[in-house]
């Protein structure tokens, strides 16, 4: 069963996706910094064998980012054709829920805060 939801509701939660998303890019990039700062620090091949692992995984997580960030951008063109059609009921008509975009927040947000907590205990040991 497809649940349905106003229009200015699924805008709102696309905007705060969007603010989500663009903290995870900004963190993404601090993240880069520490990294970069352990391997000039350390040039142990234990230590840079670990530095490419976390560096992949950044590059990963930037991409996955940049793919959900697309998707929402694509909601909002959604939205705005069916604001179009009519945009004098549009405060009050409904559209399929983006269920699919909202789970893939949620799944994004829990596999970074593990990588995060697994990153903040290798820089805490070679930094």
């Amino acid at each position: 069963m497809s649940q349905n939801e106003y229009i200015f509701k699924q805008h709102e939660e696309n905007i705060e996706w969007s603010g989500k998303l663009d903290f995870f890019k900004d963190e993404i990039t601090i993240l880069q910094g520490r990294l970069e700062e352990i391997a000039r620090k350390n040039t142990q091949k234990e230590v840079l064998i670990l530095v490419e692992h976390f560096q992949n995984q950044l590059i990963i997580y930037r991409n996955t980012v940049d793919e959900i960030q697309h998707k929402i951008h694509l909601a909002e063109d959604e939205l705005q054709r069916e604001i179009k059609k009519n945009p004098v009921a549009s405060d009050h008509r409904k559209v399929p829920y983006h269920q699919n975009e909202k789970e893939e927040i949620l799944i994004f947000e829990r596999v970074f805060r593990e990588f995060r907590e697994e990153f903040n205990r290798f820089v805490s040991k070679w930094l």
